[in-house]
């Protein structure tokens, strides 16, 4: 499987990382930029290493990425 796309909202991320930490792939990696918070949020790094295991959304405690894949 491939991920075609990784989708993060940005407003309802919290900048906790968590997604960042458990990819086994290290497919995100931390913004430069930030939200309307204040906050940092996750970025693709490397779409193409995507696995697909979608544990960025699980352990996302505000919902705010989605793995949609191909």
């Amino acid at each position: 499987m491939k991920a075609k796309e990784i989708i993060i909202d940005r407003n309802l991320c919290k900048g906790c990382s968590i997604c960042i930490h458990v990819c086994p792939k290290k497919t995100l990696g931390i913004s430069e930029d930030i939200n309307e918070y204040g906050l940092f949020y996750p970025k693709v790094e490397d779409l193409a290493s995507c696995i697909v295991c979608r544990l960025c959304e699980l352990y996302c405690p505000d919902f705010a990425i989605e793995v949609v894949q191909e």
